[in-house]
């Protein structure tokens, strides 16, 4: 089965949160950069489950803290009650994984019972990658 191509969405640390559009059960690849104060981190962690995400791999600086931050926006979501498994929320952190790796086991091998068909990469740093990171997850 082909891959549909994911939406890069680049976040510098200091910007508003956006709408994010054309997503709605969707997984995630938040590739950290750069650090973010604990506040920020949970903001967008917060942000993401109510954008929809459901599958949230995350890799890069302070990668178990971002897992945290997003296993805890997802209880607090759904007021720490439990929920369907097509409407759980999965999060791994992969700080010992080469972004590569993380690409292809997002495409491979991540599965949810809603069966996700849309991804995002989601880059917080200061600066876009764009063109190097959508190639990279297309050769995963």
């Amino acid at each position: 089965m082909q891959t549909p191509a994911p939406q890069y969405f680049h976040f510098h640390p200091d910007a508003d949160l956006p709408v994010l559009e054309g997503l709605r059960a969707f997984k995630t690849i938040l590739v950290a950069d750069v650090d973010v104060q604990e506040t920020t981190m949970w903001d967008i962690s917060r942000w993401l489950i109510e954008s929809g995400s459901l599958y949230v791999l995350v890799w890069g600086k302070d990668s178990e803290q971002w897992r945290e931050a997003v296993e805890d926006a997802a209880l607090e979501a759904v007021n720490y009650e439990d929920v369907a498994e097509q409407h759980r929320v999965l999060v791994t952190a992969h700080e010992d994984d080469d972004l590569e790796e993380v690409f292809w086991f997002a495409r491979h091998r991540a599965s949810h019972p809603a069966d996700l068909q849309d991804t995002l990469i989601l880059h917080i740093a200061d600066t876009p990658r764009r063109e190097e990171l959508e190639d990279a997850y297309s050769d995963a």
